[in-house]
C-alpha cells in the first residue's frame, strides 16, 4: 500500500506543496528561523506561506504546528474566500497536516485539501503559477486508491502534466513530476525534469522554501543514481 500522504510543497510552489517528503534541518534550530507573526501588515499569503517553511522544514512538532497555521488559513479564506491563491494554501496546509497526522485520522484533512484545490481550480487554475493543480495531483499520487481514499495516478498524470504546462519552468511542477515518474520506474525522464527543477530559478521572497525543497531534489536525485 502506499504511503497515505507525503508532501513537503504542496507544494507549494509550492506546494505546496503542499505536500512530499517533510525534511528537519537538525542543524538550523527553530530559534535561528526568522519569526513569522500574524500582525496584519505583512499580506496573509505570504506570512502562511512563510510559516509553512518553517514548519515543514524546521519544526519538530509539525502536527501541533501545522493544525495551529491550519486555523490561521482558514481565517484568511473567510474573510476573502474568493481568493484562489489564499485556497490553494488552506489546501497545502491541509495536506501538510494530513501527512503529519498519518494514518486513517488523515484521511478528512486530504479531503478538505482536495476541496480546497478543486475550489481555487474553478476560481482560476493559473492562481500562482497553476498550484492548485500541482497540489492536487499530488494528493491523487500520494494517497491510497478505492476503498481507502481517492488516490488516482491516472488523475495526478493529468493534474501534473497541465501543472507544467501552466509553469514549465516552475520548481515544485517538475520536481513533484519527476517523483511521479520515479515511482513509475521511468528513471530515465525523471531525470530529465527533475534537472529542470534543480535549475529554476528562485521564488521570491520564499528563500527557505527553495532551500528544503532542493534539499529534496538532491535527495531524489541520488536514488535516480542508485536506480540508474
Amino acid at each position: 500500500m502506499k504511503r497515505l500522504l507525503i508532501l513537503s510543497a504542496l507544494l507549494v510552489f509550492h506546494l505546496v506543496n503542499a505536500q512530499a517528503a517533510q525534511v528537519t534541518d537538525s542543524s538550523t534550530p527553530e530559534s535561528t528561523m526568522p519569526t513569522v507573526t500574524f500582525d496584519g501588515k505583512t499580506p496573509a499569503l505570504l506570512q502562511l506561506q512563510q510559516r509553512w517553511a518553517q514548519i515543514n522544514y524546521g519544526v519538530e512538532d509539525k502536527e501541533t504546528a501545522f493544525k495551529t497555521l491550519l486555523k490561521q488559513a482558514k481565517s484568511a479564506v473567510l474573510k476573502d474566500p474568493n481568493n484562489p491563491e489564499l485556497l490553494i494554501w488552506q489546501g497545502i496546509i491541509q495536506s501538510s497536516t494530513a501527512g503529519a497526522i498519518g494514518g486513517l485520522s488523515a484521511l478528512k484533512y486530504a479531503k478538505a485539501a482536495r476541496k480546497s484545490f478543486e475550489q481555487a481550480i474553478r476560481i482560476d487554475e493559473n492562481a500562482l503559477a497553476g498550484s492548485a493543480l500541482t497540489s492536487l495531483g499530488v494528493l491523487y499520487h500520494k494517497l491510497p486508491g478505492w476503498p481507502i481514499s481517492f488516490g488516482d495516478d491516472k488523475k495526478a498524470a493529468q493534474l501534473l502534466t497541465r501543472a507544467l504546462e501552466v509553469n514549465p519552468h516552475g520548481i515544485d511542477p517538475n520536481y513533484f513530476y519527476a517523483e511521479f515518474l520515479f515511482d513509475k520506474k521511468d528513471y530515465a525522464d525523471a531525470a530529465k525534469f527533475l534537472h529542470k527543477a534543480k535549475i529554476a530559478p528562485p521564488r521570491e521572497n520564499r528563500p527557505l522554501a527553495d532551500e528544503g525543497r532542493q534539499s529534496e531534489i538532491a535527495t531524489l536525485e541520488q536514488k535516480i543514481k542508485e536506480k540508474t
